[in-house]
């Protein structure tokens, strides 16, 4: 089944079995596949994907720019780095911007470290009072598969690219990992509690899954 959506046709792989709701499924491949109950119209699937359009088109797009290879970074000239959700040039973000490009980055993740460890200890302040917890200590790190972390001994690390980050999203690490303080699974309490300081928090994960690729030196 086809449809169009905006100017962009649609190819759809509907399923029908024993249930009660239509929902529509898409995977990193792009394949759309909408799940529907038995006997359900022609006309009803296309009126509930065309309600759906645009989270459709918007996972489409995350998905786009996921496959995306990120170019190597070049520490010269108008190369913009992301700080807090916004570009900048070298130059104002570090005081040294005329070294070797081994020198720059070494320089540029000190800047980001230091700067994600001032931006923490500020924010985390409401969040522990909201959750009436405190971690043992917090440490940023680096790391290519994690934002944030806590151990089992309460100690919470967080990703130095995170600095990358809008704010927003850097709260959404906070929280989350503030959260295991009281439940360390990815349980269902795990993710109503969270949904309970931050309703939005699926909004942040698309933002680093679609993004996190991009927020590297």
């Amino acid at each position: 089944m086809q449809i169009k959506l905006e100017d962009q046709l649609i190819t759809l792989h509907v399923q029908y079995a024993k249930r009660k709701k239509i929902s529509v499924q898409i995977g990193m491949s792009d394949l759309i596949t909408v799940k529907a109950p038995k006997g359900t119209s022609e006309e009803s699937l296309r009126s509930a994907v065309e309600r759906l359009g645009p989270r459709i088109l918007e996972q489409l797009r995350s998905n786009a720019a996921a496959r995306q290879v990120p170019k190597a970074k070049e520490y010269q000239g108008e190369e913009a780095f992301l700080y807090l959700g916004k570009e900048y040039a070298l130059h104002e973000l570090i005081a040294a911007p005329d070294g070797e490009a081994d020198e720059l980055k070494l320089a540029l993740k000190k800047f980001y470290t230091a700067s994600l460890k001032k931006i923490v200890a500020e924010r985390i302040v409401p969040y522990q009072t909201q959750l009436k917890v405190k971690p043992k200590s917090i440490e940023i790190v680096e790391s290519r598969t994690k934002w944030g972390s806590c151990s089992f001994d309460k100690k919470l690390t967080f990703n130095y690219r995170l600095a990358m980050a809008p704010p927003e999203v850097i709260d959404y690490v906070i929280i989350h990992e503030l959260c295991h303080l009281l439940h360390m699974n990815h349980d269902r309490s795990f993710w109503r509690r969270l949904g309970s300081i931050m309703p939005d928090y699926k909004e942040k994960e698309a933002y680093l899954a679609r993004q996190g690729q991009f927020m590297t030196l």
